[in-house]
């Protein structure tokens, strides 16, 4: 890590910027929503179990509830029969006691009664008669679910900091609630720069691009359960970037893309500077090494680079754990191809993933959008440590 003339950090690592940011955001706050408006939002709290499951020790199988002890011996050739005393239904147990040498009917969820300890499925039954049945095959202890297996009333069963997914939801509602405390959702606003930015739809002229950034940044923002305020676009000049920053009121966050590196019309990077609160500008890593963060008038300001595959890496390798507060996810394959590695930089080259090995992807520009849409996953390469085939290395899923 290096120092700007005027005192703040520039080449910080990727763990640094990932805590300089997170530490620029406010404090997580708590709010309390329905069930139905959970999905995609994070636990502000671990969600304790208000009941048991199963509440009761029950069958996983339709067919009869017995003794193991009575069913031993059954074979196909040679079946034992069994008196049927009752019948076992969710919502009806039955209550008497099993004595030995009898059964009851019982349906999947149903409890188990009195005495009976195993299941035989009724694909292994022969009816006998009005009251008997007989069985192929012994009756398994294992087809029962014991009461509380799955949860105990009062356990922490779902940890605060969880993101909600439908399975989280619905094991949410199994746990008793019907409402959830989750963090208020941050928010975003969402700026792009650049004179040769064009909406998408509109003709272009040479030089000029569609602003693919936004549109890609803005997906992910809601995709970590973020409001976002779409700014829209300012053009090069101090006096436009200064209005757009200016309709960013209110928000925890101002995400912007273009405007942060070497060049003469990096105007955010300079408006930063000027303002005196940059926090570090340029991390040691590619693709999107100019990334900067600092304030204006308060609000924190989070600099990508323009070109797009820059800024989305920097999203998900910096701004996603972020604003989650989930590290970022990775897992560890063996290289197909060898990757490059950069003396000063952690490199992350797209790859593809085949037969549970990773490739190099190819062409690595930080122009080729293309590139991130067939690509699988970001292949981490540590600074000054080359990858041979066969290496394992980190990977992060796109």
């Amino acid at each position: 890590m290096t120092t700007h003339p005027t005192g703040f950090p520039m080449q910080v690592d990727v763990a640094q910027a990932q805590a300089l940011l997170r530490s620029h955001l406010p404090s997580p706050l708590t709010e309390t929503v329905p069930l139905a408006a959970g999905w995609g939002r994070t636990l502000a709290e671990p969600l304790r179990a208000r009941v048991s499951h199963p509440s009761a020790t029950e069958s996983a199988l339709d067919g009869v509830a017995c003794r193991a002890a009575d069913t031993g011996a059954a074979t196909a050739h040679a079946p034992v029969t069994l008196q049927v005393v009752g019948e076992s239904r969710a919502g009806q147990p039955f209550l008497e006691p099993v004595a030995a040498g009898q059964c009851v009917r019982i349906y999947t969820g149903a409890p188990m009664p009195p005495g009976a300890d195993a299941i035989c499925p009724v694909e292994q039954l022969v009816e006998v008669g009005p009251h008997e049945v007989a069985l192929r095959r012994p009756a398994r202890p294992e087809d029962v679910r014991h009461e509380g297996s799955d949860f105990h009333a009062g356990e922490a069963v779902l940890p605060g900091g969880l993101r909600l997914t439908p399975a989280r939801l619905a094991l949410a509602a199994a746990l008793g609630h019907d409402r959830l405390p989750v963090r208020r959702a941050l928010r975003v606003a969402l700026l792009s720069t650049g004179d040769e930015v064009v909406a998408p739809g509109q003709p272009l002229t040479r030089g000029q691009v569609y602003d693919s950034n936004s549109v890609g940044l803005h997906a992910l923002l809601r995709e970590c359960g973020c409001e976002v305020q779409d700014l829209g676009h300012a053009a090069d000049t101090p006096a436009a970037l200064e209005r757009a920053l200016a309709q960013a009121g209110g928000t925890d966050l101002l995400l912007t893309t273009g405007g942060v590196s070497m060049g003469r019309y990096d105007l955010l990077r300079d408006l930063l500077i000027g303002e005196g609160q940059v926090a570090f500008w340029k991390v040691r890593m590619r693709p999107g090494g100019p990334a900067i963060l600092g304030r204006w008038q308060g609000l924190p300001v989070f600099g990508l680079p323009g070109n797009p595959v820059s800024s989305l890496v920097v999203f998900q390798v910096i701004v996603r754990p972020a604003l989650t507060g989930q590290p970022v996810q990775t897992l560890r394959l063996r290289a197909a191809t060898p990757f490059r590695t950069l003396p000063d930089k952690t490199a992350f080259w797209r790859g593809v993933i085949d037969g549970g090995q990773v490739r190099d992807y190819g062409a690595q520009g930080s122009g080729r959008l293309r590139s991130l849409s067939e690509a699988d996953a970001l292949v981490v390469v540590p600074e000054g440590q080359p990858v041979t085939p066969g290496d394992e290395v980190e990977v992060l899923l796109l």
